[in-house]
C-alpha cells in the first residue's frame, strides 16, 4: 500500500472485479498504437523506433459496446479502456540496435463504433482486428461523458481490478462538474472539472512514491497553504501478488481559477516595461515558506565529504558529456570546472550542507499568481503558490525523491529569470539582475539566510543546470541556445558572489 492510501481519511468501498482482459486486445491495437503514441507530446522514446509493445494491464472503466446514457453522444455505444503499455525500443536509433523494455505509459481509450465531428481531433485509428474489429478507438480525454467516469471513480473511491481511488474526506468532490481537456501539457495530461479541481494524470508511470503527491500530501499535513493539497488520487498495485508495487497514475487537486502562469506573467510584464521584483521578491518568500514546511514535514540529512564529492563527481559527468555533445561549449569547459572544483574543496576542508526534499525542477513556469485583489495596488496583492512536484521526469524516480540542498531549486528560479529576460530583442540584462536579487532577499526575508551568502554551491548548481540547459537547447531549440551560453560565459569567466546574482 502506498503512503497516499494510508492517508485517506475516509473508508473505501471494496474492490470491484474488473472485467477479464480481451484476448488479443494489444495485438489489435499494436498498429494503431505504433502511429499514434510517439506523436504525443509526453511520449519520452521520440527518435527511437517502437520495436513492440507489452500490455502491463488492463482495466475496462466503462463497458466496450455498453449503451451510453449521455445525451451528448445521442446514446451511441461508447466504451473506457485504461492501459498500462510498456513501448519495447532500442536504446539507440541505430538499425540492429538491442530492443529493451522501454517505458511504461498509461492509455486512455474510448471506444465508439463511430466517431461523432466533435471528437475528431482525439482518433487514434479504426481497429481492423481482435476483439475491437470494426471499432474506432480514439483519446479518451477529450470525451466529456469519459472524463466524467474518471471524476466520479475518485470521488466514490472505486477500486476496480488493480486500479484504487482513493480521496481526503476532508475536501469535499460534488458530482457533475463539466470537464475539459487542457492542451497546454508537456510530459502529461490534465483535465479541469467545473473550474474547480483539476485532475492530472501522468502518462509515463515507475513504480513507487511519486513526488507529486507524496510533497503535496506532506506539505498539507504541515499546513502549509502555497502548494494545492490533493483531494484525490488514483494508484495501481502491480506485480507478483505477494510483492505488489504501487504506481501513481493521476492526482486531483483544487483548481486555482483565475491565477497567473509565473512564466506568462513576468514575459507580459516585462513587455510592457512594468516592474516585476515586487513579484520576484514575493516568490522568493512563497519558495522559502515552501522549503520550511518540506524541512519540517520531512527528514532532513547532512551531505559531508563524501556526499559532496559524490555530487561534484556527477556534475562534473554531465559537463564532459555535454561539452562532447555541443561544441559551442567546449572553450569554457575549464572556466566552468572550477565551480565544481570549489565546491569540492570547500568539503575537503570540513564545510557541510543541509539537504532535504526540494521541488526539484523550479521555474516561474512551476508557479501561479492568484488574482489581484479589487483595489489593490498592481503586485501587492494576490499569492504566489507552487505546482507540479514531480521533478525532472527523465530523471530516475530515486534520484527524483534525494534530499538535496535548497540552492537547488533556487538555481533553477535564478536561470529562468534569465530566460524571461531573453525574451526580449535586445535582452532586458538588467531586468534579470534585479529579479534575481530581489528573489534572493524575498528568500531570505523567510528563511534569515540569503543564498547569496553560499555563493560557491550557488555557482555550481546553476551552472549545473546552465550545462543541461545548452544540451537541450542544442537538440530541441537551436535558436535558443545563445541564452544559457550568456549564463554559461557569466559562470565560466566570474568565480565570484556576483556570479549568481547578475
Amino acid at each position: 500500500m502506498s503512503e497516499a492510501a494510508t492517508h485517506s481519511t475516509a473508508t473505501s468501498p471494496g474492490p470491484q472485479p474488473a472485467a477479464p482482459p480481451m484476448p488479443g486486445l494489444l495485438t489489435s491495437l499494436e498498429p494503431l498504437l505504433r502511429e499514434w503514441l510517439p506523436r504525443q507530446r509526453w511520449f519520452a522514446g521520440k527518435g527511437r523506433p517502437v520495436a513492440g509493445f507489452g500490455l502491463v494491464a488492463a482495466t475496462e472503466l466503462l463497458p466496450v459496446g455498453g449503451r451510453s446514457d449521455d445525451s451528448r453522444s445521442g446514446g451511441a455505444k461508447a466504451g473506457l479502456l485504461h492501459l498500462l503499455v510498456r513501448a519495447h525500443q532500442p536504446l539507440v536509433p541505430s538499425q540492429g540496435a538491442p530492443v529493451q523494455p522501454g517505458d511504461c505509459y498509461q492509455l486512455l481509450l474510448g471506444v465508439r463504433e463511430t466517431l461523432p465531428p466533435r471528437l475528431a481531433p482525439a482518433l487514434i485509428g479504426h481497429v481492423t482486428d481482435g476483439p475491437l474489429t470494426g471499432r474506432t478507438v480514439y483519446e479518451a480525454l477529450h470525451d466529456p461523458r469519459l472524463a466524467d467516469v474518471l471524476l466520479e471513480a475518485l470521488r466514490t473511491q472505486a477500486r476496480i481490478g488493480d486500479l484504487r481511488c482513493a480521496r481526503d474526506a476532508r475536501l469535499a468532490v460534488p458530482e457533475g462538474l463539466v470537464p475539459r481537456l487542457v492542451t497546454s501539457e508537456q510530459s502529461n495530461s490534465s483535465v479541469v472539472y467545473g473550474d474547480t479541481f483539476i485532475l492530472k494524470l501522468f502518462r509515463r508511470v515507475v513504480p513507487g512514491a511519486n513526488p507529486d503527491l507524496e510533497l503535496p500530501l506532506a506539505l498539507s499535513r504541515a499546513g502549509c497553504p502555497r502548494v494545492p493539497a490533493p483531494a484525490a488520487w488514483m494508484t495501481a498495485d502491480l506485480g507478483p501478488a505477494a510483492a505488489p508495487e504501487t504506481h501513481v497514475l493521476g492526482v486531483l487537486q483544487p483548481y486555482l481559477k483565475g491565477a497567473a502562469d509565473g512564466w506568462e506573467l513576468a514575459l507580459s510584464m516585462l513587455a510592457k516595461g512594468e516592474d516585476f521584483t515586487g513579484e520576484a521578491r514575493a516568490l522568493g518568500r512563497a519558495t522559502a515558506e515552501v522549503h520550511a514546511a518540506l524541512a519540517e514535514a520531512l527528514p532532513t540529512v547532512t551531505l559531508g565529504r563524501p556526499q559532496v564529492e559524490s555530487l561534484v563527481a556527477g556534475m562534473t559527468e554531465r559537463l564532459e558529456a555535454a561539452a562532447q555533445a555541443v561544441p559551442a561549449l567546449r572553450p569554457y569547459a575549464s572556466g566552468l570546472r572550477t565551480a565544481f572544483d570549489a565546491l569540492a574543496a570547500l568539503a575537503a576542508e570540513g564545510r557541510t550542507w543541509t539537504a532535504q526534499r526540494i521541488h526539484g525542477d523550479l521555474h516561474l513556469g512551476q508557479c501561479l499568481r492568484s488574482p489581484v485583489e479589487t483595489g489593490a495596488r498592481h503586485g501587492s496583492g494576490g499569492e504566489w503558490s507552487l505546482i507540479d512536484f514531480e521533478g525532472e521526469p527523465s530523471k530516475p524516480l530515486a534520484e527524483r525523491r534525494m534530499p538535496q540542498p535548497v540552492a537547488r531549486d533556487v538555481a533553477g528560479m535564478l536561470r529562468s529569470f534569465d530566460y524571461a529576460a531573453h525574451s526580449l530583442r535586445p535582452p532586458a540584462a538588467d531586468w534579470a539582475s534585479v529579479c534575481r536579487a530581489a528573489y534572493c532577499s524575498g528568500y531570505a526575508d523567510v528563511s534569515g539566510a540569503d543564498p547569496r551568502t553560499d555563493p560557491v554551491l550557488l555557482r555550481a548548481y546553476e551552472t549545473d543546470k546552465a550545462v543541461y540547459e545548452v544540451v537541450y537547447e542544442a537538440r530541441h531549440r537551436p535558436d535558443w541556445l545563445s541564452v544559457p551560453l550568456a549564463a554559461i560565459h557569466r559562470l565560466a569567466t566570474d568565480t565570484g558572489p556576483a556570479a549568481t546574482v547578475t
